[in-house]
């Protein structure tokens, strides 16, 4: 049935549009259960190749800004176009997956159908599958669906690196009340709901084309999940309100260069780079600032072995008594290194005290596959022609709090995307943290929707960790969230732009130490939940593959050669 591919399209493209820069939040209650429609009465390669087509449409969609990178391989954008197609066929094998593991057992009607002769039009027969269970079964499958779709956004956040780039969870990111189960269950919860909610109606519409609509049809079959959503919610809603009021306020300013990143090839301008970024910063401190953040890469130099450049900044903190959090690469000879070229590189962060001193660095444990590192080069080594970076960074190996005694606040640094990945913000939120930063630069993509994409997802770690989060950015979106996930404030340029230039400065509220104490379920024990939909995904596809057998080997009964009576 070609028309199989058309309706799976439109549902990957519904699903792109439910995200920014669209942001039509509904259409992800809906998508899943059209891309599983579109599926109904295939089996096998099949339906994954249906699957596979709306995850491309998807994410193709979604990931346009990634063509916006400034890399030309000999003249033509060949790197970025190659780089975009490619993450996408990558991620395009997930709902593929997902849709493959749903439809393997929808494909023939159940045993009450008799000898498997449905009535009806062809659309009828391709549910028949869906329609012919009870109630009972068509919730237990909805159920499964949002098991095995949250288990597979745990693989995604972690197989070769990671890259949970807008999980379906953070495409709900307004609906404040409703994400708050995030504190207990991580984006994964919010996930779990959507895809309840989305296979639920997909069975509503089963049954309502299989001719056995009535008029409880559709309540029968959402009630139970927009019930617990309607629960939730209310609970959501009396967390945000009980929120303890603040007891102090941090003055913070960051500042947003937003420097061309054609600029980072070209040594030349590296001082009129560092001229720029300090006289920001010199108008953020013309009034008193407890706390200075720059962004991701903002210093072109090695901090620590480029004596003028380290004399500028640390010379700044010390004429406005103020700390500073900054952005720049670290370097260190390897441990058997025999060569000055045996060094390690790292993507890092300092912290810097109001006397001058490096008192703390951070360095980003997440690398960016093909931006920060290129796999497999010693043994592929004609991959970098098609990528931006020549050498690559060493990832880091811990967390590390940055502790501001005089001011008596301390925080922990995610760098770059790092503020993706929930179990990462987990694991930077461990100890005795006010708030969480990030410091990150989404120049690359040019004034695409990677920023605002980048900065709801952010929303996820605030609620997960019960702590607000700072963003300091080099071209958008700089700004705040509180602890509840509500985006407070963000920097607009005079012309309105999140992508300009200039300083954005705030007062952030921050709780008593004893409140401090109260973390999140999340916080304190982790993806409880993600691994739990994770093994029972694995038991479900055990199980069914095991009673797949047995059905096989079980004689069918003959097949009635008269027309089925309507």
């Amino acid at each position: 049935m070609q028309s199989r591919y058309p309706l799976a399209i439109v549902s990957g493209l519904l699903l792109a549009c439910s995200f920014l820069p669209y942001g039509v939040a509904g259409f992800a209650w809906i998508a899943p259960g059209m891309i599983l429609l579109s599926a109904a009465g295939r089996r096998g390669w099949e339906a994954f190749r249906i699957g596979y087509v709306a995850g491309m449409a998807h994410y193709l969609v979604m990931l346009t800004w990634l063509l916006h990178i400034p890399y030309r391989w000999h003249g033509i954008p060949l790197g970025p176009a190659a780089g975009w197609a490619a993450l996408s066929a990558f991620l395009a094998l997930f709902p593929a997956t997902w849709v493959w593991a749903l439809t393997s057992n929808l494909s023939a009607p159940p045993a009450e159908l008799g000898d498997g002769s449905y009535g009806g039009t062809r659309l009828q027969q391709a549910l028949s599958g869906l329609a012919g269970r009870n109630w009972v079964q068509r919730t237990k499958w909805a159920l499964y669906g949002a098991v095995l779709w949250v288990a597979l956004e745990m693989l995604l956040a972690r197989i070769f690196g990671g890259f949970p780039w807008d999980l379906l969870g953070v495409s709900q990111y307004r609906l404040v009340p409703l994400i708050q189960i995030a504190s207990v269950t991580g984006v994964y919860g919010v996930s779990f709901l959507v895809i309840w909610f989305s296979l639920s109606l997909a069975s509503g519409v089963a049954v309502a084309i299989s001719g056995k609509y009535s008029k409880s049809t559709w309540v029968k079959e959402v009630f139970l999940p927009a019930l617990v959503v309607a629960v939730l919610f209310n609970l959501g809603f009396r967390h945000v309100r009980a929120a303890p009021e603040p007891t102090r306020r941090l003055k913070v300013a960051t500042i947003q260069p937003s420097i061309p990143q054609t600029l980072i090839w070209d040594s030349q301008a590296d001082d009129e780079r560092i001229r720029e970024v300090i006289a920001l910063s010199e108008r953020a401190l013309s009034n008193h600032v407890d706390l200075l953040i720059w962004p991701e890469s903002a210093v072109p130099k090695l901090l620590r072995y480029d004596e003028k450049t380290f004399a500028a900044v640390t010379g700044l903190a010390r004429r406005f008594k103020t700390w500073m959090i900054i952005g720049a690469d670290d370097a260190e000879p390897k441990a058997q290194g025999k060569t000055p070229d045996d060094t390690d590189y790292f993507n890092s962060s300092f912290l810097i005290s109001p006397e001058g001193r490096l008192v703390e660095r951070y360095r980003k444990r997440s690398l960016v596959i093909f931006g920060e590192y290129i796999p497999l080069v010693k043994w592929l080594p004609f991959v970098k022609w098609f990528t931006p970076i020549q050498g690559g960074f060493t990832p880091g190996d811990k967390s590390v709090d940055f502790k501001m005694d005089s001011i008596g606040v301390t925080t922990s640094v995610l760098i770059c995307y790092e503020d993706v990945f929930a179990h990462v913000g987990r694991s930077a939120a461990q100890d005795d943290e006010d708030f969480l930063v990030n410091i990150t630069n989404n120049g690359w993509f040019g004034e695409a929707g990677a920023q605002w994409q980048h900065a709801v997802t952010a929303i996820f770690r605030a609620v997960e960790n019960g702590l607000p989060l700072v963003r300091a950015t080099n071209s958008g979106l700089s700004c705040w969230i509180d602890a509840q996930g509500r985006l407070r404030d963000f920097f607009t340029d005079p012309r309105g732009s999140i992508y300009g230039k200039g300083i954005f400065s705030f007062e952030l509220p921050l709780s008593t130490s004893a409140a401090r104490t109260e973390r999140t379920f999340y916080n304190r024990h982790g993806d409880v939940f993600g691994w739990s939909c994770a093994v029972l995904a694995i038991l479900g596809l055990l199980m069914n593959t095991v009673s797949g057998r047995k059905m096989r080997r079980q004689p069918q009964p003959a097949v009635s050669s008269r027309a089925p009576v309507p």
